[in-house]
């Protein structure tokens, strides 16, 4: 081969002597062959790829710029010189005959290649990135090897005149013009048209070398350092990464693998059915098992899900086995790629341990020659250089691959959830279905990050064991059976650490529960005064909670011990064993550094190989759950036609359908034809089928025979409005053009007018989740005025006028449902519960047990006399036939009209007050205010409303993110750092500092003493190593490494403890100010903001700051340490620290403002995602019914573009970061091996090892440092939250100096003086000077319409609102001047909504254990709740669910009054309630308190007229103030206010009261 090669170059090729001398050089005949061919090789076998776009492409070329004319001319240049050469050898030829056949070939090889490259440069104008990244290479590849003949030229023309001179420079040109194009192509090339895409994403168009470095990123992190990133300024996605694109190929695999699935499946069942024998059988017990449990579900619900839960577990198998399929097949491209990035990274891992055994080596040896050090030093910086390019590639795509599986997985399970079946829908809830997005689908991407390290980390494993076999023989076992030994004993302590942190998690819900309780019940704490108990309650949960923490804390130093002392006890027992087996067996520095490096490469794969096994075997769990979940069945919608058929809208055919698929029928051989543009009525007792016959029309249920026939599109108005979280305006709208006409029409008829003035911004208010902030009659009349707007041919209404009051009713039937409405030219299937509409609907169908009993018009089916007739005589009374008369008998329009104009401005919130008579009667008021209103509204112009409308909705979108923007951004005030060590403890945090500082100090001792032990070898060279002088080294090191243990366990322990104090500490301030604030701040602060302080803000108190700020303290100590000890090496090192800290600082301060943007701005964005799809799933009859799939998967996909975009973003800036810090970390292990070579003669083999060991250490450290420093000002945001929260002003004290005396108030005399009032500060008076006495023992109605101010004069007597002005005396005291406490606990209300809180009966009554056994059943037995608690199994000790669910409203009702009766104050203040509570408690509340609480002075807040007729005196509060206040005789006579209201309630005179 050689010989061949030496003819070919006519020169010597190889000779190894030219090596062995101090200016070394390589021979020229190498220098023309192998560093010539081995480049263009190099580009010759992958440039035939870059041809590529010019087959395939169709595309247009982008047009020319100045980059690429400057490109085309520099290799037409390059062309020129190959030319010229390829002359010269001809001319030369010619003259002086032959030359060696190298002259010939390597010009005309450079020609075709530089040809190549104008062609590659050309053909690049197809695509969108026009820099080819394989010329980037080549040119890199070429300069590094044209570097050799360049130095070798150099050198020979300085010692001796240059023999050649035309080739001389030729090669000179040749070179500098390659230089240049390798600087060109560098930079971006971008053609005009490409410059928007630019804009929306500059990684599309970025050049290789941006590409690798990802500086194409560089412009976000400095525009996130000068201003808080917002999700505009964030790039948008690849379209190869949106959605749509993976989600489509996701989709086609998904498909292909169930459907194969699902065949094995079947196989699978056919087998169980013939091991099982004869079928038939078993599955008639079972159907008639299910029948029983179905015939049970009324009487014991619990037991029929039991049963239905192991039905399930039992039979139902699932397609298995398909989604690891479909997720390789769909992403393995990413998969391949970052396998190849991998293996190189992993390759060169090994490589920097042997450079610095030949570094040592070099140091140590006295004869060796320079520039093999300065090879080294380069080697090992372009080692370090490419290792961390192929890593970060690789992290880039594995977190790709974890971003774009989760989002793969989310979408598909989103499609599912539209198209599923009732019954798969049934196997899991709302939450269950959240949780598959958001945990398993994140347990997906967390996996795909490291999954990898399945065979990345045997591999690492087996190869760190061969080396260090070479390095130290059999005594590498002592080191890997320690390694081993610490893998059972961590895995202990985590699994001991697991079954802490489940158990707190229950402590930690508990807590949560009752601090949920605590906000939603806020208002019934301070006006029972009970706020002591329940803070006691949480503060005994918080302290088991902290127990557990201390003892999970105490694991984890024990853990972080281990972890810390590894590295230590694996290189004690290796070295201490390799010495100790043999005398001969010297430790020498190349052994000892090159085994330390190699057993920190080994440390990482030991400890991700179980983490990443535990985290595959969860990944099991979810792949499970999320097969079964999506290999679930779909809807089978094939028993609803839409067939032409004359004369009829809907038509039910022989129609049988049920729940479940071998369920029992819920609806019966229903036969029906309804005709177009009629109205029909649906009515059943409860449980009859009217909704079941609904949802078989909407295709939600089992078909089993017949079919229903649909003509037309439907709306669909469920009987639990559902509402979006998205503006009044887009519920209506609900995805169709505003067509503004139409619109004002659908909200006038539905009555939403009066609301949209009362909410904040009008129809542009955001209502919250599941409608939170409209009341139940405004959902259901938005939910009422969607359908109409939506211009279907068929409504189904399924008792759409159940939740809103009678006269709304009314007005809702007219306008919109009754024959004279909107809809009276379409098709309405109305099921409903009222009589009194019946009259007026064309049809009639009467369902009883799941079929149609009876159908007909009104006047038929009472003359029929069946089943309709009875249902009417038992509910048809005396009311409705007088409402009917009313309402029929006016016949004038006049009477409509004035309804009309009552409803709409008269009522502005109809559901606060259900039958508030009161208002309904201020009509001849109504009427003169409309004028009023009308007026002030055209005076005000519409330019002062546009604005108001404008402010409000700016106000409330922004409302909860400014105040939240406001304390985030920026960095953290140094004050929080303090705050929060203060609250640990000043003592605790100069200890645990201390601690480190000492543990730092032992540290860098071992490393001097192991430095120092390998210097030896060289001492005792040709000697015996003296025995004592081993066991010194042995003891000294064993002995430092634990002292370096033992601190560390002191400063962790000393931190457990500090950090648990600062937990106690920090929730105890924080939840006894919550406690003590106004009621006022509750009403304008939401409770999930307060939730949240008490939920992931104490979390991040209690676990993740301590972890970082000892994280923190640790890489720090780390970093000073190692250039500490590489400055005692190389002392000129310390000169190059500071540039290198400068730039270091500033991508650090940089980067951490950024990232901790983004990461905001991924929890900002990923709320949507579930919150949305929470919304779809309870939404889905409704979505299904209007047909809006496509659009719901659309806005699915944009959610989750614009989570995964900033997701991407973070992604790519922990890149940008990692990249730039290890090219720090690589720039100081060629400085600390630089300067090892150039101190060569003064320097040990063992400093020299120490300090570039340490140095190829570092580069993670200083990654860790700035993650950490993120980390750390991310979470200190907590401690800032909460002490925002611990400075909110308080309430007045709860006890004063001034305590009232013994048994007051003894009378209960209540006297107003000049009483003023406001909410507010801001705000207006709501109560406006009310002066009037109210006599003890006397009974006094309150009444006026909704805004008087009624209930503002409750929240004054209990000081929920402080006095603007005036004062009130109770029996002569004045009530602002004693403790809330001593007044609260004298008073009693029994408040309009009854709050029950999760505890005992015996809790909710008395929390404070004040009263005996035989005061509690006596109160119960006033309360008529004797006998239901004495039935029931726990008696007193009976626990109550969540908010009293599992009590009716009714028995809620009575245990307030059985609160009220226990403690029996001397006044007792009843606020009427509005959930209009069954007339059968109402009564038994009413006696009661006749009876009981005759000897008290009663308050009575009424919405209803009847109740106050027979107190002393009525007070009648009309805009804050006193109209009247008299007896009810008096009043009725006087022809008032109170008269005019008493003639609409249908009272004319006090006896006719009837209850």
């Amino acid at each position: 081969m050689s010989a061949a090669l030496e003819e070919f170059c006519g020169s010597v090729f190889w000779n190894a002597s030219y090596l062995t001398r101090p200016d070394a050089d390589l021979p020229i005949c190498f220098q023309q062959t192998v560093l010539v061919w081995v480049p263009l090789g190099f580009f010759w076998i992958l440039a035939p790829w870059q041809l590529l776009p010019m087959c395939k492409s169709r595309a247009k070329k982008s047009s020319v710029t100045k980059l690429y004319i400057i490109k085309q001319m520099l290799t037409t240049l390059l062309m020129l010189t190959a030319v010229a050469e390829l002359a010269l050898a001809f001319v030369e030829d010619a003259e002086s005959g032959p030359l060696p056949a190298v002259q010939y070939t390597n010009p005309s090889l450079y020609l075709a290649t530089w040809l190549l490259v104008l062609l590659i440069h050309d053909v690049r104008r197809f695509c969108l990135c026009r820099d080819s990244g394989i010329l980037f290479c080549f040119w890199t590849l070429s300069l590094l090897c044209g570097v050799l003949p360049f130095q070798s030229l150099l050198r020979r023309a300085l010692q001796a005149p240059i023999s050649d001179v035309p080739r001389f420079v030729l090669f000179f040109i040749s070179y500098g013009l390659q230089l240049l194009l390798f600087l060109v192509s560098g930079f971006s090339d971008i053609a005009p048209e490409t410059k928007e895409i630019r804009k929306k994403n500059p990684e599309v168009t970025a050049s290789f070398l941006s590409s690798i470095t990802f500086e194409w990123y560089t412009s976000i992190v400095f525009k996130g350092y000068r201003k808080p990133l917002e999700i505009e300024d964030i790039w948008e996605l690849k379209d190869k990464d949106k959605i749509e694109a993976i989600y489509a190929i996701f989709e086609k695999n998904m498909k292909a693998a169930v459907r194969k699935a699902q065949a094995e499946l079947e196989k699978r069942k056919r087998k169980k059915r013939c091991r099982a024998g004869d079928p038939d059988h078993g599955n008639n017990i079972s159907k008639a098992q299910s029948q029983d449990i179905l015939v049970l579900e009324e009487k014991h619900p619990k037991r029929k899900k039991k049963g239905d839960k192991g039905d399930s577990a039992h039979h139902k198998d699932f397609p298995r086995g398909w989604l690891a399929k479909t997720l390789c097949k769909t992403f393995w491209q990413n998969l391949l790629l970052s396998v190849a990035f991998k293996v190189v990274h992993d390759g060169l891992v090994f490589v920097s341990p042997q450079l610095l055994k030949l570094l040592i080596a070099f140091v140590s040896d006295e004869e060796a020659f320079a520039w093999q050090g300065y090879l080294y030093a380069i080697l090992l910086f372009l080692a370090a250089l490419i290792q961390s390019l192929c890593l970060q590639q690789y992290f880039s795509l594995c977190f790709q691959l974890g971003i774009n599986v989760r989002a793969s997985l989310i979408a598909a399970i989103y499609k599912k959830a539209l198209t599923m079946s009732s019954a798969t829908r049934k196997e899991s809830t709302v939450g269950e279905t959240v949780n598959l997005m958001s945990a398993d689908a994140q347990r997906f991407m967390d996996m795909a990050n490291f999954v990898h390290q399945l065979w990345s980390s045997p591999l690492q494993i087996t190869l760190s064991i061969i080396f260090l076999w070479g390095e130290l023989g059999p005594s590498v076992l002592a080191g890997i059976a320690v390694m081993v030994l610490l893998i059972p004993i961590n895995a202990f302590l985590v699994s001991k650490a697991k079954t802490i942190q489940v158990r707190n998690m229950k402590n930690k819900d508990e807590r949560m529960k009752i601090m949920n309780e605590i906000l939603n019940g806020i208002k019934i704490l301070k006006l029972f005064a009970w706020e002591p108990s329940f803070e006691k309650r949480i503060n005994d949960i918080r302290a088991h909670e902290l127990k557990d923490l201390k003892n999970f804390s105490f694991l984890q130093s024990v853990s972080i011990f281990v972890f810390t002392c590894a590295p230590f006890l694996v290189s004690l027992a290796s070295f201490a064993v390799y010495v100790l087996v043999d005398e001969n067996n010297v430790l020498d520095a190349q052994k000892a550094f090159t085994a330390i490096s190699l057993f920190n490469v080994l440390r990482f794969p030991m400890a991700m190989l179980p983490m990443v096994l535990s985290s595959l075997v969860q990944t099991k769990v979810s792949t499970a759950r999320l097969e079964r979940y999506l290999g679930g069945e779909d809807l089978d919608a094939s028993a609803i036609h839409h067939d032409p058929i004359a004369g009829s809208a809907v038509r039910f055919s022989e129609a049988t359908f049920a729940w479940e698929q071998d369920g029992s029928a819920a609806i019966r051989d229903v036969t029906l034809d309804i005709a177009p543009e009629s109205l029909v009525a649906v009515v059943g007792a409860v449980g009859s089928g009217k909704s079941s016959l609904v949802s078989a029309m909407l295709g939600e249920m089992e078909h089993i025979k017949g079919y229903v026939n649909i003509q037309g599109s439907l709306a669909y108005v469920p009987q639990q409005a559902w509402i979006q979280n998205a503006t009044l305006k887009d519920n209506i709208l609900f995805g169709s053009e505003l067509d503004e006409a139409r619109y004002q029409q659908v909200i006038k008829a539905c009555a939403l007018l009066p609301d949209l003035e009362l909410l904040p911004a009008g129809d542009q208010t955001e209502i919250g989740e599941k409608g939170i902030n409209l009341s139940g009659g405004q959902k259901q009349r938005v939910s009422l005025a969607r359908a109409v707007y939506s211009d279907a041919d068929i409504y189904v209404l399924d008792d759409p006028l159940s939740a809103v009051d009678a006269h709304v009713a009314k007005y809702l039937f007219e306008n919109v449902l009754g024959p004279k409405g909107l809809l009276r030219k379409k098709t309405r299937i109305l099921v409903t519960h009222s009589i009194s509409f019946l009259p007026q609907v064309d049809n009639i169908v009467v369902l009883v047990a799941g079929a149609v009993s009876e159908h007909g018009s009104y006047s038929t089916l009472l003359a029929n006399k069946g089943a309709f007739a009875q249902f009417l005589n038992l509910y048809g009374r005396q009311e409705d036939s007088s409402l009917e008369k009313n309402a029929t008998g006016t016949g004038n329009t006049t009477g409509l009209r004035q309804l009309e104009g009552l409803c709409m401005y008269v009522e502005p919130c109809m559901e606060e007050s259900p039958d508030d008579v009161v208002t309904m009667t201020l009509k001849r008021e109504a009427s003169i205010r409309q004028r009023e209103f009308s007026r002030s509204l055209s005076k005000s112009s519409t330019h002062s409303w546009k604005k108001a409308q404008e402010e409000p909705s700016k106000k409330l979108k922004g409302q909860q993110l400014i105040e939240k923007e406001a304390m985030e951004t920026g960095k953290v005030k140094f004050s929080m750092y303090l705050q929060y060590l203060r609250a640990v403890g000043l003592c605790y945090s100069v200890c645990i500092a201390l601690g480190y500082v000492g543990q730092y100090v032992a540290l860098v001792g071992t490393n001097l003493w192991l430095s120092a032990w390998t210097d030896d070898a060289q001492r005792y060279l040709n000697q015996t190593y003296p025995v004592q002088q081993r066991d010194l080294r042995i003891g000294v090191f064993g002995a430092l490494g634990v002292s370096q243990a033992l601190f560390l366990l002191f400063s962790t322990t000393l931190s457990a403890h500090g950090a648990m104090r600062a937990s106690r500490v920090l929730h105890h301030q924080l939840l006894s100010n919550i406690l003590r604030v106004p009621m006022s701040f509750f009403d304008t602060t939401p409770t999930g903001r307060i939730v949240n302080r008490f939920a992931k803000d104490i979390f991040t108190i209690d676990e993740t700051i301590p972890m970082s700020f000892r994280t923190w303290l640790t890489c720090f100590m780390a970093i000073i340490s190692t250039l500490l000890m590489i400055s005692l090496a190389t002392p000129f090192f310390a000169l190059i620290i500071i540039p290198l800290g400068i730039f270091y600082y500033f991508v650090l301060r940089f980067y951490v403002s950024t990232s901790r943007q983004l990461r905001r701005l991924d929890s900002v964005t990923r709320s949507p995602i579930y919150s949305h799809f929470g919304e779809t799933v309870s939404g889905l009859s409704v979505i299904r019914a209007y047909g809006h799939q496509e659009r719901f998967l659309q806005q699915n996909e944009s959610t989750l573009d614009i989570n995964q975009k900033s997701v991407y973003s973070w992604i790519i800036s922990n890149r940008w970061l990692a990249i730039r810090l290890e090219f720090v970390g690589s720039l100081v292990v060629f400085f600390s091996a630089l300067l090892a070579v150039i101190s060569k003669g003064t320097l040990e083999g063992g400093i020299v090892g120490l300090s570039v060991s340490s140095a190829l250490n570092v580069t993670q450290t200083l990654n860790w440092l700035v993650r950490t420093t993120s980390e750390l000002e991310t979470n200190i945001v907590a401690v800032e939250r909460v002490h925002e929260y611990m400075k909110v002003k308080n309430e007045a004290p709860w006890v004063t100096e001034k305590r009232p005396p013994r048994g007051w108030p003894s009378k209960g005399e209540i006297q107003f003086v000049d009483y003023k009032v406001r909410y507010r500060p801001e705000l207006e008076l709501v109560l406006q000077g009310i002066t009037c006495n109210i006599g003890s023992t006397e009974k006094v109605g309150v009444v006026g319409r909704t805004g008087a101010g009624k209930s503002s004069l409750t929240n004054c007597l209990f000081r929920v609102l402080e006095a603007a002005d005036g004062k009130i005396f109770i029996d002569g005291v004045d009530i602002a001047t004693i403790g809330l406490h001593d007044l609260r606990q004298n008073l009693t209300i029994i408040p309009q909504d009854p709050v029950l809180f999760t505890g005992t009966l015996r809790m909710n009554l008395d929390p404070f254990d004040q009263y005996s056994d035989e005061d509690v059943w006596k109160a119960l037995e006033l309360a008529h709740l004797k006998t239901y608690v004495q039935d029931l199994p726990e008696g007193l000790m009976h626990l109550v669910s969540e908010g009293g669910e599992n009590l009716s409203v009714g028995q809620r009702q009575l245990l307030c009054l059985a609160r009220a009766l226990l403690r029996k104050a001397k006044i007792l203040i009843l606020d009427e309630a509005t959930a209009a509570v069954d007339l059968e408690t109402d009564h038994l509340i009413q006696t009661t308190i006749r009876g009981e609480f005759a000897d008290c002075t009663v308050l009575t807040i009424a919405h209803r007229l009847h109740t106050i007729m027979d107190s002393n005196r009525v007070m009648v509060l009309q805009a804050g103030r006193i109209v009247e206040y008299d007896s009810p005789e008096e009043l009725l006579k006087k022809q008032g206010v109170f008269s005019a209201m008493a003639k609409d309630a249908g009272i004319t005179n006090t006896e006719s009261t009837v209850l």
